[in-house]
């Protein structure tokens, strides 16, 4: 018997569950839908609100992503361009308070850096080119077809083709980013007291896009990393490397530290963080683009603990944005849906799309991998001032402490930073950085002397320097067009 399901949303997280599902059962049936017409290339589309700012797919969420589809996601990425950086040499991170991260031979995960519309047009065409059963459809979900016990399809809004009002289906999906009206479509049916919890540090993002300097093609990674323990808002900038030879520049503050929109501002916000590398390297860049800003709501932490309700239909579930959002600043959002994409296609290549207590398994077993996140996330947004929906209890503060304190060490300690960098790629549980060796570095500290300039390599330092005296001959004219 030949099985349907609809999925809702066309973004990673929607992506991701259609491949888990077509590896599943590869004759099921399988209806994308997007309220957005999706574009034919790598092109920003308004229905992802973060996607003109920095995004990181981390090792772990890679490695699901290489397991759900046909091809490899990988190759296909960095043959249209993307980079693949290791956190353990390849890129500069300058950490909160205890220097810069040293750079060790061995290189540690890998992470893939690109723009966040070229990342969405790869998964796509790797979707449709390997997976016929998967269809993708521009319409918009408005609710839920069947009842508290099981859910049967969607009803349909808009559409561009001939879906008609009510689609049924097997499996309904929820992948429809921070925008999900999964709790109204819930309440329609009769399942309410969702608990749900936001916590929000009022991060804005402000980025600019620069095409790379001649030289400078291999110049790693480079991060200003924010400080969450002296009570100051958080600041940040990032400079990314992306495809088609540019440079993805974000700033990034906290309420009361927030990045401005306008050229002049931009640069002096990067050159006034703790060290002003960020500032430097931009300052003789050609800008390609102006400088775009995202605040609100599309950077807080937001979950809906689906797991934990009373009741819950068969045959529905939740994935990604909708399920849980998380400050961007910490690039876990696109690894934690392709996480729980992998515990899709678990369950279901498990017992059918149609077996009794699916839903319920799925969304117990993502909400590991989302607790996981949520824990890195809040637990260090709470500590920023003029946070809301959290205070930090003791928990946090003890959690915070032993993060500082590890951090610390990973600037002079190969096991320590080691510990932090499996856990940052989500390829490893949190309990990761409790090991005997993890524990006795962050007691006793890093082994090696505190760097106070960045670990530039001998003809990085030559690139770095050309820069710099460019900004100290000819000023900032340039990046301030």
């Amino acid at each position: 018997m030949s099985h349907k399901a609809v999925v809702v949303g066309a973004g990673v997280a929607g992506l991701v569950a259609a491949a888990a599902l077509s590896l599943a059962e590869p004759t099921m049936q399988i209806l994308l839908l997007d309220r957005d017409e999706l574009p034919h290339g790598p092109e920003n589309r308004r229905g992802v609100p973060q996607g003109r700012h920095a995004h990181l797919l981390m090792a772990g969420g890679l490695s699901a992503m290489e397991s759900l589809f046909p091809v490899s996601v990988r190759e296909r990425l960095l043959a249209a361009g993307a980079h693949e950086i290791a956190l353990g040499n390849g890129m500069l991170a300058l950490t909160p308070d205890s220097g810069w991260l040293r750079r060790w031979k061995w290189h540690g995960p890998r992470m893939i850096t690109c723009s966040r519309a070229l990342l969405d047009w790869v998964l796509r065409q790797a979707l449709l080119d390997s997976c016929p059963n998967v269809s993708i459809h521009r319409a918009r979900a408005e609710g839920l077809l069947g009842d508290a016990r099981r859910v049967c399809g969607v009803r349909i809004g808009a559409a561009d083709d001939a879906l008609g009002a009510e689609l049924e289906a097997d499996l309904v999906i929820d992948a429809s980013g921070r925008g999900s009206d999964s709790l109204k479509w819930l309440n329609d049916i009769g399942i309410t007291g969702i608990e749900e919890r936001k916590v929000d540090s009022g991060l804005t993002n402000a980025t600019r896009i620069y095409r790379t300097p001649a030289g400078a093609e291999s110049f790693p990674l480079t991060v200003i990393q924010a400080n969450p323990y002296d009570g100051t808002p958080g600041r940040s900038a990032m400079v990314l490397p992306i495809e088609g030879n540019r440079w993805m520049v974000s700033a990034g503050g906290t309420r009361g530290g927030e990045p401005p929109q306008d050229p002049q501002g931009f640069l002096a916000y990067a050159l006034d963080l703790p060290h002003p590398i960020v500032g430097q390297l931009i300052s003789g860049a050609e800008a390609l683009t102006d400088v775009v800003v995202s605040r609100g709501r599309s950077t807080s932490n937001a979950r809906r603990y689906f797991e934990k309700a009373t009741h819950w239909p068969e045959r529905f579930i939740v994935l990604g944005d909708a399920l849980a959002t998380f400050n961007p600043a910490y690039g876990q959002g696109m690894s934690v849906a392709a996480l729980g994409a992998r515990v899709l296609a678990e369950e279901v290549r498990r017992t059918g799309p149609a077996g009794p207590g699916l839903a319920r398994r799925v969304l117990r077993g993502v909400s590991r991998h989302v607790d996981t996140a949520w824990a890195t996330a809040v637990g260090m947004d709470v500590l920023y001032p003029g946070v809301l929906g959290g205070e930090p209890g003791v928990a946090d503060r003890v959690a915070a402490r032993y993060a500082r304190r590890l951090t610390r060490a990973a600037t002079g300690s190969f096991d320590a930073a080691s510990a932090l960098w499996d856990v940052t790629s989500l390829t490893a549980a949190p309990t990761r950085v409790l090991r005997p060796k993890a524990l006795l570095a962050a007691l006793t500290g890093p082994l090696l002397p505190r760097t106070a300039e960045p670990p530039l390599l001998p003809s990085e330092r030559e690139v770095f320097d050309r820069l710099r005296k460019g900004l100290e001959e000819s000023g900032t004219s340039r990046a301030l067009s």
